[in-house]
């Protein structure tokens, strides 16, 4: 196959509409703007949202909550997730996205105590929860925040 061979599937492109082009192009005159008015006259038209002067949607509807557009989000893994690593393995971000746990690392990880550990592991992550914590060091592992 060359350059000069190469085309789209039959059926997946069409030639643009041609507006504006005489009466029997069926798009003639006004070309589909119908007669006067804002949408009919070059740069006319309103803003997405625009009620016509109505109270728009997103000015009716109640507003509630806050949201924090500065809040560090962490991935989180539960202690049970750990229990797949042999005893004294070493777990670390990096690890943790290779074996697929951790999908998107965000803005560090944090290790939640849901669960138990069953097996004595070094675990190093961004934070820990206080419940991790002791879990880990209860089954002869160790934390070390990053």
């Amino acid at each position: 196959m060359k350059l000069h061979e190469l085309a789209p599937a039959p059926g997946s492109s069409s030639a643009p509409k041609r507006k504006g082009r005489g009466i029997g192009s069926g798009n003639g005159k006004t070309a589909g703007r119908g007669h006067k008015g804002q949408n009919a006259r070059s740069g006319g038209g309103v803003r997405p949202g625009f009620e016509g002067g109505q109270n728009p949607l997103y000015r009716r509807v109640p507003k509630r909550g806050f949201n924090n557009r500065f809040r560090t989000e962490y991935a989180i893994v539960n202690i049970e997730e750990l229990n797949s690593f042999a005893a004294g393995t070493e777990v670390t971000p990096a690890v943790l996205l290779e074996q697929g746990i951790v999908k998107n690392p965000l803005a560090g990880i944090k290790i939640l105590g849901n669960g138990e550990l069953n097996v004595g592991i070094t675990v190093k992550a961004t934070k820990f929860s206080q419940s991790a914590v002791e879990k880990i060091q209860a089954a002869g592992g160790k934390t070390e925040v990053i």
